[in-house]
């Protein structure tokens, strides 16, 4: 029987169709990531150059399908020997692309190029087939002209050789075609990992939105003292730091939903005091500096979050402080007021007292520009995030809330209490908490998309063991439609997990994806004991990956175990599988027992 397609039809055929998956794969991702290509010729020249670069692929698929045909071997095996040969042509461009792009990008590009050589085999089957049915296992097999005893001797022989070939070769080409499946369906959770980031970015700009209507992060600087001087035609100023600061504030977080989300402010009452003590730099000409027009100021990250007029006991005089700096050097943004001071003043403690109400989100942050100071911060919010250049010397969280303390000497800080142009980097400084609501539905949805490889991998390793153990053949095609039901389950959480707490939304997508796995199992192997056993595995597979991704610390340690003992299973449920035909089986039996 003659070839129905040629060598180089098929060649091209395989080349051509793999070339056309991987770039649309490429396209789709990138437009599925909010990239946009405006340059008409990127879409034009992307497929030659994709042809152009893989030219030795198609050289080597040439070379392979001429040297098999030379070779009387059984149409699994040829179909075997082609797929290893597939394969092991696309390692140097999967090399090149995961170590050459580097990062998500470098391996999407490495899954895509696996990906595109699985499908076009797949859709190229039945050519391939035709391309070598020229010599049919049929063709191995005795001529009838012998005589019967050698006739019937051979089939004694020879037919259970042929069919332990045959055997063999079928659970290595679907072996094969199922490892590649499990890394052809990678893919879609690259797509869902991108979707748990799109959706994460939308609650940032959600969060971000609200807050500039109510009031952003706020950084409190001061209070502190500006004294200018005349430095020749110019004027300067030097700051006075308080000797003694004390910050006592409470903090009520409220709660705004919008649309699905909600968005996490915060009210604050604060109460500062302190003294001032009164100095001038030893550097710095005293005819030269003007008392009279001192002031005393304080800087706020955003004055919209200032709830009422905010005034100064400074003096012996209540001040009201007005939005405006006389100098840049410390802030670009605060409040000041006019502080008539005289030469008298120098070398006398200055105390002040400052209550003012703030509201603000995401966080809220002090400079300590002082001497000796200390701050003290309660609220009701249970779940705080102490951040900055310092942590709290004392902290207490519970249930009903937190209460931290964080003080500061003279010695902790790198100036004194009285600088000439003093301009310090307040982020370096910078310390307090950040109050945002906990979006923990995003990062624990994306650790879980993490583990999805190797859900994917056992589930269909265990449908793997169960067809060869009982002897129905699971198609391709029904593993592809398993492995979208275990990505569509990320889906399913990623949205549930918006409208309730994550445990509930893990508990109803699992029970979800393991109910339409079991039945399928069900109706494909027609036993309830074998659905069970399904729903089984994944129930426990379910579990252990909720409990890697809520844990921190020992994940790395659970998971190992975890692996170890799956494999353990799996080695233990597969021990009696005959990989090779009975007779083969029976044969070595024979030995073993002589």
């Amino acid at each position: 029987m003659d070839n129905k397609i040629s060598t180089t039809a098929l060649t091209l055929r395989l080349w051509f169709i793999s070339n056309v998956i991987l770039v649309v794969t490429v396209f789709v991702y990138l437009w599925s990531s909010g990239v946009i290509i405006k340059e008409i010729p990127a879409y034009a020249m992307a497929l030659p150059v994709s042809c152009a670069a893989t030219v030795p692929v198609a050289i080597g698929i040439a070379i392979t399908l001429f040297i098999l045909r030379k070779f009387s071997f059984s149409l699994q095996k040829h179909i075997s020997l082609l797929a290893l040969s597939c394969f092991v042509m696309t390692i140097p461009y999967c090399l090149l692309a995961f170590f050459g792009v580097g990062s998500s990008d470098g391996r999407l590009l490495t899954l895509a190029i696996i990906a595109s050589a699985t499908i076009t085999f797949i859709l190229s089957l039945t050519q391939i087939t035709s391309y070598f049915t020229k010599e049919n296992t049929i063709d191995h097999l005795p001529k009838t002209d012998l005589t019967m005893d050698t006739h019937e001797t051979s089939q004694a022989v020879d037919t259970p050789s042929l069919n332990t070939t045959n055997h063999s070769n079928k659970i290595l080409l679907k072996a094969v075609i199922t490892g590649i499946l499990i890394m052809a369906m990678f893919i879609p959770t690259i797509f869902v990992s991108n979707l748990v980031t799109e959706r994460q970015t939308r609650q940032q700009e959600v969060v971000k939105e609200v807050s500039a209507k109510w009031a952003n992060a706020q950084t409190i600087t001061g209070p502190y003292i500006l004294i200018p001087y005349t430095d020749g035609a110019a004027t300067k100023y030097f700051t006075i730091l308080p000797d003694q600061l004390n910050v006592n504030g409470n903090i009520t977080p409220e709660e705004r939903p919008r649309s699905i989300y909600k968005v996490l402010l915060y009210r604050t009452q604060l109460n500062a005091a302190g003294s001032f003590l009164i100095q001038a730099p030893v550097d710095v000409n005293p005819a030269s500096i003007r008392w009279n027009e001192a002031s005393v100021c304080m800087g706020l990250s955003d004055l919209k979050g200032i709830e009422e007029k905010i005034a100064i006991n400074c003096n012996q005089a209540n001040l009201e402080l007005v939005p405006g700096l006389p100098s840049d050097k410390l802030d670009s943004i605060g409040l000041s007021a006019a502080l008539n001071l005289s030469i008298t003043d120098v070398g006398k403690q200055l105390s002040f007292a400052v209550p003012f109400k703030l509201r603000g989100s995401e966080q809220l942050h002090f400079v300590p520009l002082g001497g000796n100071s200390s701050f003290t911060l309660q609220s009701s919010w249970r779940n705080p995030s102490f951040d900055g250049n310092n942590l709290p010397n004392e902290r207490t969280v519970s249930d009903t809330g937190f209460t931290a303390k964080w003080t500061f000497n003279k010695a902790n800080l790198p100036f004194k209490t009285v600088m000439k142009d003093l301009s310090v980097n307040k982020e370096s400084y910078a310390f307090g908490l950040s109050m945002v609501q906990p979006a923990d539905q995003y990062a624990k949805t994306s650790r879980s998309v993490k583990y999805s490889l190797m859900f994917i991998g056992l589930t269909f390793a265990l449908f793997f063991i169960i067809e060869l153990l009982q002897k129905k053949p699971f198609h391709p095609v029904q593993y592809v439609l398993v492995g979208i039901a275990l990505v569509v389950f990320y889906t399913l959480l990623l949205s549930i997990s918006e409208f309730i707490l994550f445990n509930y939304a893990y508990v109803i997508a699992a029970a979800a994806t393991v109910l339409l796995i079991t039945f399928y199992a069900k109706g494909h192997f027609g036993k309830w004991s074998t659905a069970a056993l399904f729903a089984l595995v994944l129930s426990i597979l379910y579990g252990f990956i909720y409990v890697l991704i809520s844990l921190e610390d020992t994940a790395l340690l659970v998971g190992s175990i975890g692996l170890f003992i799956v494999l353990a299973l799996i080695m233990f449920a597969s021990r009696k599988i005959n990989w090779y035909s009975p007779a083969i089986a029976n044969s070595v039996d024979k030995e073993l027992s002589i």
